[in-house]
């Protein structure tokens, strides 16, 4: 007899090996026809699979996380099988599943053009409608290469003769045609229902540029249709607030080819920079933090110290002088260390608390590149804090509290913590991982937050909490991050003189709230849609008159805002005042002040607020006291 444990721990009695589909079958016929595959004892397989032992199993369904990644490595499949019979010379090479879908590369005599893909995805449609089985068969490797060379897939047959001679393959097959794959795959092609074709895009096979260049056509695939329009949905809201597209329409910076992942940012856009870098200094003389500043340049011996030499070495820009051979820095913690280093440091001073606005460098590929979200060089609101292992809790606890405070500043509301632990490639002491990942969780209960793990996912020299922000349209962006370090402080040789007198290393907290600024703001500008808030808009406020006889008035109401500290714009332009505010609408300004001979003669403005309202006609001291608490409450 073999014994099924299901997940609600009900057991099943078998008298003989049975498949994953036999058990859906023998518990409804609802699961059996929902059923896209099994995870036995932990390991997703395929329904077909014969299970032969006392076994957990859990049946996979569309609504199960597995199910949508089955269907999507499947949809990759159903892809090559449709573009190997519209375009039989195509030759495949891989197709993995990625974040909301999959792609797969092809070798093919030109470029797919937009007319290719609707033909590609229109015969998707129709091969899934066939509902063909989708089976598995097992061949040994040399048997495989021979197989997929005899049949003109040479990409194939190499990345099997790469697997050693001594291993079977599995190859899966729908129809007319045959893909390597360890699997697994749903059922049929009839399982596969909701799907798009999103773009094609040029990638070198194995992604090295000495080779070919192939054809990468990207898809999604979801369980539902109202998922699937969803995202579409929230891809054409993503494309309207790209903040690439913003930064150009709202002048404020932009990315030229003379200094490629290098941004130039223009007055506006600098407005903005200076606001959130301005505010972030608030927050470091708020908090107990010593603001400080370090060389771009280090020597290279530094970096093989901290271990980053070896870690880095090929994203770290590097130069010579006087035959020593130094780099730019890609991150501002070794000299935070060489600056704690200067005097001796006694208990207590700690915890000590350092912040940097410093600007790093990484020579990211140029296929990585986007916009200012990722960049070569970019400046960190970057802080570590040097302390006791036994400060650890309070630390961690006094960031989260001061880092959802920030957030909430910049409008985001949504933040989800993840605990990173300990790696198995790690340094250090079971013990001391075990005190600095609880310290960590307990952290986070304390601040009322919840909370997931993700094991194995920490540094090799500590565990660490990621901040990640949601956005409006459900995005989420990974940005502030404290991490626990044992290993820097002590390859630098960093100490302090305890209360008994003698040396001990100090653990070293690395953290920052925004990250890069750069990537933060590209955020700001899609959080917000471009419409930033009016404490950190760049231009706050335009003045528009109707006509000359109120040109003078207007200068006079442009003066009063300015020496109330904000920032205004004066439009005198002899144009209609309807093309004037839709013009400055257009600049997603949080107010428009509008002034003809009415308000001229009662001293006052007409304002209009951001999203065409109307506001009616109040005195400039009245407007003034309302945008002050507009900016002091940060709306």
């Amino acid at each position: 007899m073999i014994q099924i444990t299901l997940p609600d721990g009900s057991q099943r009695e078998f008298p003989h090996p049975l498949t994953v589909a036999d058990v859906a079958a023998s518990i409804g016929t609802g699961l059996a026809k929902a059923a896209l595959g099994g995870k036995v004892d932990g390991t997703l397989v395929d329904t077909s699979f014969l299970i032969s032992q006392n076994s957990a199993l859990s049946i996979i369904t569309a609504k199960d996380a597995d199910g949508l990644e089955l269907i999507r490595h499947s949809a990759a499949h159903l892809l090559a099988y449709a573009v190997k019979e519209l375009f039989p010379e195509a030759q495949v090479t891989i197709g993995p599943v990625i974040d909301n879908g999959f792609f797969y590369d092809f070798s093919y005599k030109r470029p797919f053009t937009p007319e290719d893909l609707i033909a590609i995805e229109k015969r998707m449609a129709a091969l899934a409608a066939k509902d063909e089985p989708i089976t598995r068969r097992v061949l040994p490797r040399d048997e495989a290469v021979a197989h997929f060379k005899a049949i003109g897939e040479n990409y194939k047959a190499e990345i099997i003769a790469s697997i050693p001679a001594n291993q079977d393959v599995s190859l899966y097959r729908e129809g007319a045609f045959e893909d390597l794959c360890r699997g697994p795959h749903v059922p049929s092609t009839g399982k596969l229902k909701f799907f798009k074709l999103m773009k094609v895009a040029g990638a070198y096979w194995r992604g090295d540029h000495r080779n070919e260049m192939l054809q990468r056509v990207y898809g999604t695939a979801w369980a539902t249709k109202d998922d699937l329009q969803q995202y579409l949905t929230q891809l054409e809201e993503a494309e309207k607030r790209d903040h690439r597209k913003l930064g150009k329409e709202l002048d404020l910076f932009h990315i030229d080819e003379h200094s490629p992942g290098l941004v130039f940012w223009h007055p506006k856009g600098w407005t903005v920079w200076q606001g959130v870098e301005q505010y972030m200094r608030k927050v470091y003389q708020d908090n107990g933090y010593q603001e400080v500043k370090g060389p771009q340049l280090l020597d290279k011996t530094l970096w093989e110290k901290t271990g980053h030499w070896d870690k880095y070495r090929d994203n770290m820009f590097t130069t010579e002088s006087e035959k020593r051979d130094f780099a730019l820095k890609p991150m501002n913690c070794p000299g935070h260390i060489l600056i704690f280093k200067q005097g001796i440091k006694s208990y207590r001073d700690l915890p000590l608390r350092y912040g940097e606005f410093g600007q790093c460098h990484r020579n990211e590929p140029t296929g990585g590149l986007h916009g200012i979200m990722r960049v070569r060089g970019f400046t960190q609101d970057d802080g570590h804090i040097f302390c006791t292992e036994e400060q650890i809790l309070k630390e961690c606890v006094d960031f989260t509290t001061l880092l959802q405070k920030v957030y909430a500043d910049f409008g985001f509301k949504n933040i989800i913590y993840k605990v990173a632990t300990r790696p198995e490639a790690r340094i250090g002491s079971d013990e001391s991982w075990d005190r600095a990942e609880g310290a960590l969780i307990e952290s986070l209960r304390a601040s009322g937050c919840e909370f997931e793990i993700s094991p194995g996912e920490g540094a090799f020299y500590g565990p660490k909490i990621e901040y990640t922000l949601k956005d409006a349209i459900g995005r989420h962006w990974q940005s502030g991050t404290i991490q626990v370090d044992f290993s820097m402080p002590e390859r630098l040789d960093a100490e302090y003189v305890g209360e008994d007198g003698a040396r001990h290393r100090p653990v070293m907290l690395h953290r920052a709230i925004v990250g890069s600024l750069e990537r933060f703001i590209g955020i700001l500008i899609e959080e917000h849609a471009g419409a930033l808030p009016v404490w950190l808009a760049p231009v706050q406020v335009s003045v528009l008159n109707i006509t000359d006889s109120q040109a003078d008035y207007a200068r006079e109401v442009v003066k009063m805002l300015q020496n109330q500290g904000l920032r205004v714009n004066l439009d005198l332009r002899n144009e209609k005042i309807t093309y004037k505010i839709r013009e400055h609408a257009l600049q997603k300004l949080p107010y428009i002040l509008v002034i003809g001979d009415k308000e001229k003669a009662a001293g006052a403005v007409a304002v209009r607020a951001r999203g065409n309202k109307d506001l009616g006609v109040m005195s400039v001291e009245a407007f003034a006291q309302q945008i002050a608490l507009d900016i002091a409450q940060k709306t």
